[in-house]
């Protein structure tokens, strides 16, 4: 599979919109801030913590195919094991589980906003990257079948 100038002027725009968001998140101008309980703030810095759990194992299962561009790399191999059993897109689940709830515990709504962006961006860029996955590999589409995108399928018949 080639890279045509097309998919790779795609592939640098979704990473360029990540990567400004990602430096939007942590600019927060405080002008969107929340009074939210202290209990609630302690339950979601639980959740930030079980988000970067969920990104870790996510970028140890995926290994030398990692990439930031939507496009699989050239010798890659599909991942459909570990924490990609459950999720096809684990890493953006737990970088928006992370940021969002981050976001509560430190009282911002402009984070908030920002983490719902990037879910937006995640969301059509996932898209596009698989269809770039299901020309890479012939067993992506049983794959995506069964597996939920960003959160498990509650009847999750699992993948092989």
């Amino acid at each position: 599979m080639f890279l045509t100038s097309y998919s790779l002027k795609k592939d640098i725009f979704y990473v360029v919109i990540q990567f400004a968001l990602f430096a939007f998140y942590f600019m927060d101008p405080k002008w969107l801030d929340l009074d939210i309980p202290y209990w609630l703030r302690l339950v979601f810095m639980v959740c930030t913590g079980i988000g970067i759990l969920i990104i870790l194992l996510g970028v140890i299962n995926l290994n030398e195919n990692l990439t930031p561009f939507p496009t699989p790399k050239r010798n890659s191999n599909l991942i459909s094991h570990g924490i990609y059993k459950y999720v096809r897109h684990p890493i953006y689940s737990g970088i928006i589980i992370s940021l969002l709830s981050y976001a509560i515990v430190s009282q911002s709504g402009f984070r908030i906003a920002v983490a719902i962006a990037l879910l937006l961006v995640f969301y059509f860029k996932s898209s596009y990257e698989e269809k770039k996955l299901i020309e890479r590999f012939e067993d992506y589409t049983d794959y995506k079948d069964v597996t939920g995108r960003f959160i498990p399928k509650m009847k999750n018949r699992h993948y092989k």
